[in-house]
């Protein structure tokens, strides 16, 4: 039994041992990853490591062999359809990777799979075959240079400024679809075109090589080429187009120096064709400003020439101001000592320097402006004319001010005898008013405003209106809001004393004391003035009442020309533009250069003056730039021209409808009203063109320049010869209906004018209304006048009209009758004694005016020189028939004959005025030795005279 368990044993072991050669123990070997090459144009994969797979069953058969290879996807998930593996020796297990189909770098440079060996199994069938693990295939499709360079663009244009070398003027760029960077990158561009003066680097940059020159050549054309690493050439050339520019000066183009304005044809442009050139510099930001000048025509700007009080009575201003500074007159004498200075209008200018220059005003006119509701305007301009007044003075220094208007008066509708007390003055930059309702409660109010205009040595209007607590101030007729401050005790109480004064304030020695005691001894009234002004006032004017109405302090200001812009609408978007009150100034603000250009075309200048102020308004444009990069930014210079206002068609002033000759009754010119010298005046205003109404638009200045257009300013009527006698003649005038029309008059023995801004129907009524008068027994021949009328202070004149007054006496009046009176006494009616002359054609003829005795005689004398003038023709004639027949006779007896070949007949059938007062009219005949004078016959008593001259050495008479 044991021996049989050990056969059975032996023989099991046996078995085993002789199935185990058979067996497939290990499984094949290969790397874990592999990276791979292949060309485009080839299929087989060049791997590194080389595939080989290994199985330790080797060297048995099947077992130990390699049968093959798997394919199998890669782990992002890309394809393996495209490679396969085979088997090269299945003992050594040499293996080969290869695409199926032709790989396309462009289209897949890379590609990822893993690949998987497995042996032979135990026999031919493979029957229990083993596999390895996966390895990772990393393919690499290798590039091949198929492609060449296309350039992107087939033209490049580029335009450059001329004289300059650029280190950059256009680049060209050329791609190259191969996908490896050694057949994809360009290595290098190439100018093709010889002899141009650019060349072009490896990246594609073209600059110059000499400066260009646009008027030796202003285009270059030329052709580039592009070369990829791989030495391929483009497959189709660029070309360049350089165009060369002008050299580039930065700043405004078309600026015209001189603009000329015609009156009456509205708004102008004045730079219709300018734009701004920027040389390519990118900006983001442009201010410009325009000034026009027009201080140096006027105060402020052309007012028309005329006065302030006339531009108030224009602008409809409530009458009873109360000018503080008249002109000097014996009537207004505290302006006598004042430097004045000469103004383009009729406004005087008065000077103050600070310290001896001051007007005391007197206390009639003083008390006149009393109460605290009142408006105080005037003209100022500070520091005068070569002065710049001083702007750092020290805060609350009161001595540092300077006073323009210092008030304390009394109050009229108080009972208690109590005075206020106001001073405007200057500090600084600073205009104050201080007001005291009562001196005596000391609470002052000071209204304080910060202004340029009080430091910038320009004219301003001021117009201060006070209804106190109230206060509103007006510069320019722009209103300002003042910081209302209450003062207790830094400001001294003024004296209780009626003061005004212009320039400065009063202050005395002693005030405290007199303060406290509240009074002040007569005749020791001792001080000294303060503050003083330092600068040019003028039309300094307070109007007690009511305050002045808005609308009329705009009017006062308003300027009749300046700056404007044409089309608000048009402005572009970002743009802005701002002017100011006195529409000198005028700034454009914007960010685009085309839109800004456009808003500077339409800057225009509008003047609605009928009768603009003809000469030159300096202009100036001044432009400021804000660019990206602040060192490089460009910087424009300032431009300087002018305006030119040509002369206006001047108005014809036409007076007409009088004389030349006006003769009435002495008594008429004795009566108490006179005697009228123009009652049938005519004046008439006449222009050469019409006037363009379109630019009444300013605000304010429609009334005042269709007021302008008929209006006189002053008429003067003046007598010729010697002046006027006041204790024997006068001209009267209507003085209510002068009062009435706000109007002005001089009186003076020389001349008599009336003046003020009128309608000339107004005029008329007024010059219709003056009449001459005499004295009893005063009465004289003959007096002369002359009228004449201006428009603008005289800037336009009308004709001189001339009258001859002649004064008709009464026969029995006259002191020296002549020798025809006389011989026509006898002719004269005994009831018509207190007859006059006819000497003139009188327009309103009186009754028992001419005698008929007188008519007879005149008449009867008239047909008598007819009859010797027809007598004496007959005689000549004769005696011209006489000597033709002694010439054809041969007789040269001319002595013996009377000839008349110069005879002159003067015949003076009436004789003048003056001879039949007994002024001689006796005519004596001038000539040499030889004139004869010979009476003619029946010419005892007309005094009538022919007069012979005989001239010549041939004794030929000369006729005269």
């Amino acid at each position: 039994m044991d021996r049989m368990s050990c056969l059975s044993f032996l023989l099991l072991c046996l078995t085993s041992v002789a199935n185990g050669n058979k067996a497939n123990k290990h499984k094949p070997w290969i790397e874990t990853e592999y990276q791979g090459i292949v060309m485009e144009n080839d299929n087989t994969v060049l791997l590194n490591p080389p595939l080989f797979a290994l199985d330790k069953d080797a060297p048995l058969h099947y077992a130990g062999e390699i049968c093959g290879f798997r394919v199998h996807n890669g782990p992002s998930g890309s394809s393996s359809v495209q490679f396969e593996a085979v088997v090269l020796d299945r003992s050594t297990g040499e293996g080969l990777v290869r695409s199926k189909e032709p790989l396309d770098c462009e289209s897949q440079r890379e590609h990822s799979f893993t690949i998987q060996a497995y042996d032979c199994g135990e026999g031919p069938d493979g029957a229990n075959s083993k596999k390895s693990h996966k390895a990772t295939v990393h393919v690499r499709v290798n590039d091949v240079n198929e492609f060449s360079p296309v350039f992107v663009e087939r033209r490049y244009e580029a335009s450059v400024p001329e004289g300059r070398l650029f280190d950059h003027i256009v680049r060209v760029e050329a791609l190259d679809a191969d996908c490896s960077p050694q057949y994809s990158q360009i290595c290098f561009y190439d100018i093709i075109t010889p002899n141009v003066p650019f060349v072009i680097d490896n990246d594609g940059n073209i600059k110059n090589t000499e400066p260009l020159d646009s008027k030796r050549q202003r285009v270059h054309t030329f052709w580039v080429t592009a070369f990829d690493c791989g030495k391929n050439r483009a497959q189709a050339d660029a070309q360049v187009v350089v165009t060369v520019k002008p050299s580039c000066k930065p700043g405004w183009i078309g600026w015209s120096k001189r603009v000329e304005y015609t009156p009456g044809s509205g708004s102008i442009p004045l730079f219709p064709s300018l734009h701004l050139e920027t040389c390519e510099e990118t900006v983001w930001n442009i201010q410009a400003t325009v000034e026009l000048q027009t201080g140096h025509i006027g105060k402020g700007c052309d007012r028309d020439s005329y006065s302030d009080r006339s531009v108030r009575r224009l602008c409809g201003a409530v009458r009873g101001e109360v000018d503080l500074l008249p002109p000097p007159s014996p009537a207004a004498n505290w302006t006598s000592a004042l430097p004045t200075l000469p103004s383009s209008d009729s406004s005087l200018v008065f000077s103050f320097n600070g310290s001896t220059h001051v007007a005391m005003v007197p206390d009639s006119i003083a008390a006149a402006v009393s109460g605290d509701h009142f408006t105080l305007q005037l003209w100022m301009r500070r520091g005068g004319i070569n002065t710049q007044p001083p702007t750092n003075q020290a805060r609350g220094n009161r001595r540092e001010e300077e006073t323009i208007v210092c008030s304390t008066v009394k109050n009229g509708q108080s009972n208690d005898d109590s005075f206020s007390h106001y001073s405007l003055s200057v500090h600084g930059c600073r205009l104050s008013l201080f007001y005291w309702p009562d001196v005596s409660a000391a609470r002052p109010v000071k209204f304080l405003w910060k202004l340029e205009q009080v430091c910038d040595s320009e004219w301003h209007h001021l117009s201060l209106s006070v209804q106190f607590p109230s206060v509103t101030l007006y510069v320019d007729g722009v209103t300002f809001d003042p910081a209302l401050i209450h003062d207790n005790g830094a400001i001294p109480n003024p004296a209780p004393r009626q003061r005004l004064v212009i320039g400065a304030c009063w202050e005395t020695e002693d005030k405290q004391k007199d303060i406290l005691n509240n009074t002040i001894p007569e005749g020791k009234d001792t001080g000294k003035y303060v503050g003083g002004y330092r600068g040019l006032l003028s039309g300094v004017t307070v109007r007690p009442g009511s305050v002045e109405p808005h609308s009329v302090v705009e009017c006062l200001y308003a300027c009749r020309e300046g700056l404007d812009f044409g089309d608000l609408e048009t402005l572009g978007s970002g743009m802005k533009v701002h002017v100011n009150p006195s529409q000198s100034v005028l700034v454009l603000e914007g960010d685009d250069i085309e839109s800004f250009n456009r808003a500077v075309q339409q800057v225009t200048y509008r003047n609605s003056l009928r009768f603009a102020t003809p000469g030159v308004r300096p202009l100036k444009l001044t432009t400021s730039l804000r660019c990206f990069n602040e060192e490089s930014c460009l910087t424009l210079r300032q431009l300087e021209g002018y305006l030119v206002v040509l002369q206006p068609d001047a108005p014809q002033i036409s007076l007409s409808g009088v004389g030349p000759h006006l003769a009435r009754p002495a008594p008429e010119f004795e009566g108490p009203r006179g005697v009228p010298l123009f009652p049938e005046l005519r004046i008439v205003c006449s222009l050469s063109h019409a006037v363009n109404t379109a630019a009444q638009g300013m605000e304010g200045g429609a009334l005042m320049s269709d007021a302008v257009a008929h209006t006189l300013d002053g008429c003067e009527v003046q007598p010729l010869g010697e002046e006027l006698n006041p204790e024997r003649e006068e001209l009267l005038v209507d003085m209510d209906a002068l009062r009435e029309r706000g109007l002005e008059i001089i009186n003076t023995t020389a001349y008599i004018a009336i003046t003020g801004a009128e309608s000339i129907s107004v005029y008329e009524d007024v010059l219709r209304s003056v009449r001459y008068r005499l004295a009893k027994g005063s009465a004289r021949f003959e007096r002369r006048f002359r009228l004449s009328c201006s428009e603008m202070n005289g800037r336009y004149t009308s004709n001189e009209l001339t009258l001859e007054v002649n004064f008709l006496h009464s026969l029995d009046s006259l002191y020296h009758p002549s020798h025809l009176l006389a011989s026509q006494q006898q002719f004269l009616h005994p009831s018509h004694h207190s007859g006059e002359l006819s000497g003139h054609t009188l327009p309103n003829p009186h009754r028992n005016s001419v005698v008929p005795g007188a008519a007879t005689v005149i008449i009867m004398v008239c047909v008598g020189f007819l009859v010797v003038m027809v007598i004496l023709g007959v005689f000549r004639i004769r005696s011209i028939h006489r000597r033709g027949e002694g010439t054809g006779g041969g007789s040269k007896e001319d002595s013996g004959q009377w000839d008349d070949s110069a005879l002159t007949i003067i015949v003076n059938p009436m004789e003048s005025y003056e001879s039949r007062m007994g002024i001689s009219a006796d005519t004596e005949g001038e000539g040499e030795e030889d004139e004869e004078v010979v009476e003619s016959p029946d010419d005892a008593n007309d005094d009538q005279r022919i007069i012979i001259k005989k001239e010549g050495r041939d004794g030929n008479p000369r006729r005269y």
